[in-house]
Order: C-alpha cells, then sequence, then structure tokens
C-alpha cells in the first residue's frame, strides 16, 4: 500500500521540527493527525502549514488539541482514527530548564511517552519513530558520535531522552511486534526555504539559533555566548548544526523504512551532517546571510553543556538512504529569511 494511504499521528506536530517534517509528510502523500497542547508552540503554525502545502493536501491533515499526559486524549484520538505509525515529536527540551525542574521533564517526557505505548498497544499501531537527542551522548570519549557508544546523559533532559529509549528497547524486546525508530538529532537550525514556518520559542530561546535571529531583528540586545575557554578551535562550543529540513527529510525515510522492512527491532539512527561547527562560526555565518552585526557577551559555561559533539552519519546514509545536503550557509539564509519575514515569530508585535 502507497503513502497515500498510510495515516500517521504525530505527536507535537505544531512546534518547530513537527511543522516542518508535517510539510514534507503531506507532500509524500501520507495523511496526518497532529496531537498537541500548545504548551510551547501555537496554532499559527499548523495554519501556515496547510497555507504552504495547499488547499488539496491541507484536506489530509487534522489538529487535535490534547495532552499525552492525559489518557482520554489518546484515547478520543485512537477510536476515532486508525493509525499505521505514529512519529513521536512532544516533549520539553530546554537544557538549562531540566536542570532547575527535573520533576517538570519527568513529568511531561516520560508520563506523557508511557500513556502513548499503552494506547498504541491497545489499538494496535506497533510502529514509531521516537524524537531522540545526541544529548544521550553525554561528553563522549571520541568523537564522531558512533550509534554503538556508551550511552550517558549530562542532564535531566538528556536523561529523559535516554530513559525513553531505554523504555522502548524493553517493550520491544518483550513484545518483538514492534518496530521502533529512534533519531537521535544534533542541533536542528534554519526554516522552510519559504520563510512561512520557522522556529518560535517562547520566552528567552534556549537555543543558539533563534537566539542570534532574535538579536539580528532586534528583540534582544545581545547574545549570550557561554563558555569562550573550551579546547576547542575558537574557545567556543562545537556542535552539529543540521538544517530542519534535513531533518525532516530524515523522518521520512525513517517512516519508509516501518513501512518497508520486517523485524527492524528497536534501532537508533544520528541524524546529523557529521561535521562540527562552534557557536562563534555559527554567528560569523549568520552575521553573513542577514548583512547584520551580531553584538556578543562572553559568559561563564553553562552546568550540563558538552565540548564538542558531532555525528557520525554513515549508518542513517546506509541503511536509510538519508544524508543531509544543506551546509551552514543555508541554514543561515533560510534561518534569516524566516526571521526577517517575521521578526515575532508567529505573532505580530506584542
Amino acid at each position: 500500500m502507497g503513502s497515500s494511504e498510510k495515516t500517521i499521528l504525530v505527536t507535537g506536530g505544531a512546534g518547530f521540527i513537527g511543522t516542518h517534517t508535517v510539510v514534507q509528510l503531506l507532500n509524500d502523500g501520507y495523511r496526518v493527525s497532529i496531537i498537541d497542547n500548545l504548551d510551547n508552540s501555537v496554532i499559527e503554525a499548523v495554519h501556515r502549514v496547510k497555507d504552504l502545502v495547499g488547499p488539496e493536501l491541507s484536506q489530509k491533515l487534522d489538529f487535535n488539541l490534547g495532552d499525552l499526559r492525559n489518557r482520554d486524549d489518546l484515547e478520543k484520538l485512537f477510536s476515532k482514527t486508525k493509525f499505521d505509525a505514529v512519529i513521536h515529536f512532544a516533549g520539553l527540551k530546554a537544557v538549562a530548564e531540566s536542570v532547575g525542574n527535573p520533576r517538570r521533564y519527568f513529568d511531561n517526557n516520560l508520563i506523557g511517552t508511557i500513556n502513548l505505548y499503552e494506547v498504541m498497544a491497545k489499538y494496535n499501531c506497533k510502529k514509531m519513530v521516537f524524537s531522540s537527542s545526541a544529548t544521550v551522548y553525554g561528553q563522549p570519549e571520541k568523537i564522531p558520535c558512533v550509534e554503538d557508544f556508551e550511552l550517558k546523559a549530562m542532564n535531566p533532559y538528556g536523561r529523559t531522552k535516554l530513559f525513553l529509549e531505554e523504555i522502548a528497547r524493553d517493550i520491544q524486546k518483550a513484545e518483538p511486534d514492534w518496530s521502533i525508530i529512534l533519531l537521535r538529532y544534533f542541533n536542528p537550525v534554519g526554516a522552510h526555504e519559504s520563510g512561512k514556518i520557522g522556529e518560535d520559542p517562547k520566552g528567552i530561546p534556549n537555543n543558539l539559533m533563534p537566539y542570534i535571529q532574535q538579536v539580528a531583528v532586534g528583540r534582544l540586545p545581545e547574545l549570550n555566548v557561554y563558555g569562550h575557554d573550551y579546547p576547542t578551535k575558537d574557545g567556543s562550543a562545537v556542535r552539529d548544526y543540521i538544517h530542519v529540513m534535513d531533518l525532516a527529510d530524515g523522518h521520512i525515510a525513517a517512516v519508509r523504512k516501518l513501512f518497508s522492512s520486517e523485524n527492524i527491532g528497536c534501532i537508533a539512527y544520528n541524524l546529523g551532517t557529521g561535521s562540527g561547527t562552534s557557536v562563534l562560526e555559527m554567528v560569523a555565518a549568520f552575521e553573513e546571510a542577514s548583512g547584520k552585526k551580531i553584538p556578543i557577551k562572553l559568559c561563564p559555561r553553562r552546568p550540563g553543556d558538552a565540548t564538542a559533539v558531532y555525528a557520525s552519519t554513515k549508518k542513517a546514509q546506509k541503511e536509510l538512504g538519508w544524508k543531509a545536503k544543506y551546509g551552514i550557509a543555508e541554514m543561515c539564509r533560510d534561518q534569516w529569511k524566516w526571521a526577517s519575514n517575521n521578526p515575532w515569530g508567529y505573532q505580530s508585535k506584542p
């Protein structure tokens, strides 16, 4: 059966990576249902997705306001729609906030996911693509990070991802008819090339690119660079930044594998570009793309932050047939297009 008859539930589908993935799913012919509690996202993002894909494809998208921690919200959804697979994005994702408020992270990320497994099992939907994270590698002994490295998270957010990977492995081992693909994202940035959808965090951004973007459009006075004495080429931390559209395509590749391969088991893939870029290099690339000067303030390192992390992407290339296409110039170009068209994100000026 082709993708056109398949229905995918996307949890957290109104969020940054969720919206970009939903666009690609619809373009690829899937039917999509989103469930989102709009805790860190807005319904306007879903309207923009519909605009982007056009009237015909947007007929295949429905939005449900709901919270995975409330099992009734899931029951309601699964009892009215037969899902062929779930892409599970929903969760909180700020490292520093998780250090200060671990209970909020365990409640949201763990309980929501456990409920999701329960309801999926009850309705016999046993294919999942799970949003994991490079944080499961902690501060790796060597880089690039390979999927079979020892896993050790450095903060509560990372631990929720690690616990959830362990839960996935346990469930699949006990019930072999499950197929679960764990996608370990590195640092998603950029936006859809149309400039219509992008990242719009509530409050002060926790991630580098939305922060740089808010400085560029004048919403914040300067960029705090945390850590300038790391043992790296310029003293700033090194990360593997990946264009959100490449990441979205990685999910399409994972979903295709779920439907085309038997006995997947529970398997992890890194989604990154395979090369590291320092914070200061990223700032320079954004200045180049936007023509704006980004004032920076050098701050002490943040607790729980690793020095340098980037991906080995060989496994995803070999088994998913997926490879990142975009470099940091395109990431910055598309991020700036989104920022300059939407300086206040999805809202008009507050």
